[in-house]
């Protein structure tokens, strides 16, 4: 569970951090103020209402504390995964929005719940507090029919709403916006495709500020591949490996999430690209298998995006691998020689700020913009309360 408490009015981060191996031995909170030192507190966390609770007393308490109370505290923003057609933008939370979550839960079995619980969790602690939902799937709602419907009897859509929704909705959003923010420039008339590369990781085509397809469908496995996703498969595939393996479904749906994509590539070499282009370095071919698929794939959704707008004004790089792995932009961008992409190898080495990393004259301008999820949420809750 990460965190952050932000101040509305400067857009400044008071305090930061995250609550690992929550509900198993060893969890542990790490909690950063402002312009202060890390720390790190190896403490038990049996459930989410206790790692709140570790949260809220890490922001008040006398030290390190960023705040002097919860009164402070003005309202509270969530990320939740999917919100299916219900919802194509946040909502402040109610037993009506918490019900409509929860149906959802059939499309996001991994995620939805621990959103409740972290929800949950929350208003037991500050029940006089608004909360508000920002959803994963809203920014994609306006894609148009032919983006996100499959091949499938139209008779699934109706009954079960079957379709693609895509995810990182709100990097997505937010990216898109800094880009053309940054470049100074009006992004009502703007084509712009944002690679959200991380271990999990999606593109989108954004045309006129609206997203009109995105890689992910119906589940986060489908699209790019991924640190431990197998990404766009023949379906087939599943049934031919039950077979062979005399696996069930289960079974199989767990090797597609958690032991392909880069992980399963590399020969289960790692799933963290920065063990991965170690490897290429050393000429592992293993670590050079994985990242060559990985970057010729995302080139691949690079083209077709550019094809569903008719055109691509800019391209943007972020996430933990997007904004860190100079190598994987350059593999990536050497398949764009037909946008007239050329990078200056100087810009693409810096990291950490919003940077145009291609030359003065490539046709197509490539950025990275370090994304700020929590950012968009905060907006997206004061916004709302």
């Amino acid at each position: 569970m990460k965190f952050q408490l932000i101040d509305s009015a400067s857009e400044c981060c008071l305090a930061k951090g995250l609550c690992e191996r929550i509900g198993i031995d060893g969890s542990m909170i790490t909690y950063a103020p402002e312009g202060g030192e890390k720390e790190k507190n190896v403490t038990p966390m049996p459930d989410h209402t206790e790692a709140i609770r570790l949260v809220l007393e890490a922001l008040t308490n006398s030290k390190t504390g960023v705040v002097k109370s919860l009164d402070e505290i003005g309202a509270v923003g969530h990320r939740v995964v999917h919100g299916g057609e219900r919802f194509a933008q946040s909502v402040v939370i109610d037993d009506e929005v918490m019900q409509a979550i929860e149906e959802c839960n059939d499309l996001a079995p991994l995620h939805n719940p621990a959103n409740l619980i972290g929800i949950n969790a929350c208003k037991a602690l500050m029940p006089d507090t608004p909360m508000v939902a920002v959803f994963d799937t809203a920014f994609h709602q306006t894609m148009p029919e032919e983006a996100y419907m499959y091949g499938l009897p139209y008779e699934y859509y109706k009954k079960y709403k079957i379709r693609r929704y895509g995810f990182h909705g709100t990097s997505h959003s937010y990216v898109s916006n800094r880009a053309a923010q940054v470049l100074g420039r009006s992004i009502e008339t703007m084509k712009i495709i944002v690679c959200h590369l991380g271990n999990g990781a999606s593109v989108s085509a954004v045309k006129d500020g609206k997203c009109v397809d995105t890689s992910m469908g119906l589940t986060p496995l489908q699209g790019l591949i991924m640190g431990t996703r197998c990404g766009d498969i023949d379906p087939a595939i599943i049934e031919f490996l039950a077979h062979k393996e005399n696996k069930g479904i289960d079974e199989i749906m767990t090797v597609l999430n958690k032991q392909s994509g880069v992980l399963g590539l590399s020969d289960h070499l790692s799933s963290d690209f920065r063990d991965l282009e170690e490897g290429y370095n050393r000429g592992d071919e293993n670590a050079v298998r994985a990242l060559k698929t990985f970057c010729y794939n995302v080139a691949k959704y690079i083209g077709a995006y550019t094809a569903a707008m008719n055109g691509v004004d800019v391209i943007c790089f972020t996430a933990g691998v997007g904004e860190n792995a100079a190598i994987v932009r350059t593999f990536v961008c050497e398949y764009l020689g037909y946008l007239g992409v050329k990078i200056d190898q100087e810009a693409n080495g810096r990291r950490g700020e919003d940077i145009v990393i291609s030359t003065a004259d490539s046709r197509t301008v490539v950025m990275v913009i370090p994304t700020n999820e929590e950012l968009a949420i905060a907006r997206e809750t004061v916004k709302l309360v």
